[in-house]
């Protein structure tokens, strides 16, 4: 029996939710490439395409701000993935998945807004059930409605509902498999997706854009930072071998900010930085193909429409919870119980 420990090249399901080409740089979602879906979706319509049901989260926002109160000190953890899979866990499971899911979805983004508030000494922010759920969030994290941050921000969602059978995703499903309740399921996502290897790399890169501080410093600090043996953050990634399709979303949409044009030192920094660590990278580690993920453009992407580094990975949950939504749902379908086998290579020693 061979063993493989990071599971590559293992099927585990049949899924018609998304697609990851990692050789060709696609990514498809619901039956359209993310760039399409992105161009022509909310996340609300994204996510009633891979959920098959409608989602209006408007009840659900204003049904969590009512639950905040009896959360006790959910809102004070430091981080706010912990704060999120606190918030969730207080939720109350029905049994019926849809409605869970739908309830999931929504009081994400009013526990999350709100612990970034709380913990910046801001009182937290009502949601607005009238406001599509991309505008309230930003208006509860920052209290605007800007057309063109919301427009960004709901890109953003969108581009990252869904991305095959990553390690979050994997989770929920081996908890689904065990007939086990949906919001279950869900908190596994989040402490899944805390892991640094996996969610947690966005705030990362705004702290190396500001350590660069101009295109003319860029060849230099990356340099540096690579004889020092470490990585470059938002660059590589564990399935694409090309650039990431959702960086060049993300990049689209940050262009559109009328606040940030395309000759902003923000973004023309993010820019420069991109191809210079391309350039090194190819010259340093030829065998490895490194290039920007996801995670490069969503952090010049979040910052631009007012969000704190801190609240990056917990962002990311917010959307993806949709996406880990309809994993359960495609589980159940299965009726299989997830259950790999390992080798034994004892005896056993407690070090």
């Amino acid at each position: 029996m061979q063993t493989n420990p990071g599971l590559e090249g293992l099927v585990v399901a049949d899924t018609a939710i998304s697609e990851v080409d990692g050789e060709r740089g696609r990514l498809v979602i619901a039956g359209l490439d993310v760039e399409q879906l992105a161009a022509t979706h909310t996340f609300e319509r994204a996510a009633e395409r891979i959920l098959g049901f409608e989602v209006n989260t408007g009840a659900g926002r204003t049904a969590t701000w009512e639950l905040l109160p009896r959360l006790g000190d959910a809102l004070d953890h430091a981080d706010g993935m912990d704060a999120l899979r606190t918030g969730l866990a207080h939720l109350r499971a029905t049994g019926d998945d849809r409605v869970d899911a739908l309830a999931a979805i929504a009081a994400a983004p009013v526990i999350v807004a709100a612990w970034n508030r709380k913990r910046t000494g801001q009182a937290p922010i009502a949601p607005d059930p009238a406001l599509g759920h991309a505008a309230d969030y930003l208006r509860m994290t920052t209290g605007s409605t800007d057309a063109a941050a919301v427009a960004a921000l709901d890109a953003y969602l969108v581009t990252v509902i869904d991305h095959g059978m990553s390690a979050s995703t994997f989770t929920t499903r081996v908890i689904a498999s065990t007939a086990s309740d949906m919001l279950s399921a869900l908190v596994g996502g989040v402490g899944a997706l805390k892991g640094p290897l996996h969610g947690g790399a966005p705030g990362p890169v705004l702290d190396m854009l500001d350590a660069i501080g101009s295109p003319a410093n860029a060849e230099t600090w990356l340099l540096a930072e690579l004889a020092a043996g470490r990585r470059i953050m938002g660059m590589g990634h564990r399935v694409y071998r090309v650039r990431d399709p959702r960086a060049a979303v993300l990049e689209t949409a940050v262009r559109a900010l009328d606040r940030l044009p395309a000759g902003s030192p923000r973004l023309a920094l993010a820019r420069a930085v991109e191809t210079a660590a391309a350039k090194i990278l190819r010259d340093k580690k030829p065998d490895r193909p490194l290039a920007a993920n996801v995670e490069f453009y969503t952090a010049v992407l979040l910052d631009a429409v007012g969000l704190p580094r801190e609240q990056f990975s917990s962002t990311f949950a917010v959307s993806r919870i949709a996406g880990w939504s309809a994993h359960v749902l495609e589980q159940r379908r299965t009726g299989r119980l997830i259950r790999p086998s390992s080798r034994y290579v004892g005896p056993y020693v407690n070090a």
